[in-house]
């Protein structure tokens, strides 16, 4: 059952079921269902959007060349300020993805399984990571799963915060239409939690995590990322939430089943998903 599903099961004056039991029988989030726009003052919304972009360019940029790009363009800002928008935003340089996922040192870490091996059939590996989606007046969060072979986006999520629900949300949901020889993430406490862990461990999927610094180690996902944002998200201005899962629920069907990739010889990943199942 789909999250969106739930939200329409939940009934506020049910006569003797509290929203919070509806949610818990329903196995939801109520971040999810009370989501409210991150209130933030327009310019700095409008700067965090400027480093958004310009990070996903040039994911090197660190606070101080962020702080000098930024004067260079008429913004009279601070390395103090770029340094705090970007940590909100979860930007680090070096490494060009978002650090969103943050670890947590009493979670068990597993070894990279991918290095130097062939992907030559699809469900041989899945991989999830996390990226920042704006809004107007705020910000979500968005994952997805996605197969190595066919680039194909088997289930994605949004939420308003970085629990672990929305990710277990997007890997039930996956698992629905296939399961995969190894499943490879990032190191991030979502992704290291013991339920999101178990459910792999249960299903019996190898479990792989990217080495700390090594952004290569999942590059499809981040492609992805980059695909969604300047083709979908930077041409629009989401008003709401449920404008943005709009959107990009549009975007995901474009990208399955209609967007050639080059890589895959010009065939859609669904074709070669499907296909090649």
């Amino acid at each position: 059952m789909t999250t969106e599903t739930k939200q329409t099961l939940i009934e506020p004056d049910h006569p003797t079921l509290s929203i919070r039991k509806q949610c818990d029988l329903l196995g939801l989030n109520r971040s999810t269902l009370y989501y409210q726009p991150v209130e933030t003052d327009k310019y700095t919304l409008c700067l965090m959007r400027l480093i958004d972009e310009q990070f996903t360019r040039t994911p090197f940029y660190g606070v101080p060349k962020m702080t000098a790009w930024l004067r260079r363009h008429g913004h009279h800002v601070n390395h103090k300020r770029v340094r705090r928008l970007m940590r909100l935003l979860g930007l680090e340089a070096i490494y060009p993805k978002p650090k969103l996922s943050r670890p947590n040192l009493q979670h068990r870490v597993y070894p990279y399984l991918l290095r130097n091996v062939h992907i030559g059939r699809v469900n041989q590996v899945w991989s999830t990571d996390i990226t920042f989606v704006r809004l107007y007046h705020g910000f979500i969060y968005l994952t997805a799963v996605m197969d190595w072979l066919s680039r194909y986006v088997l289930s994605w999520s949004i939420s308003n915060s970085l629990e672990v629900e929305f990710c277990i949300d997007a890997l039930e949901r996956a698992l629905c239409q296939g399961r995969p020889e190894i499943f490879n993430t990032d190191q991030g406490a979502q992704f290291t939690s013991p339920r999101f862990i178990n459910i792999l461990l249960n299903k019996e999927i190898a479990i792989s995590m990217d080495g700390r610094g090594r952004v290569l180690d999942n590059i499809f996902v981040e492609r992805l990322w980059r695909s969604v944002k300047y083709e979908e998200v930077y041409l629009h201005d989401y008003q709401s939430v449920a404008e943005a899962r709009q959107g990009i629920k549009r975007y995901f069907q474009l990208y399955n089943y209609e967007r050639p990739h080059q890589s895959l010889n010009y065939k859609t990943p669904a074709e070669v998903f499907f296909n090649s199942a």
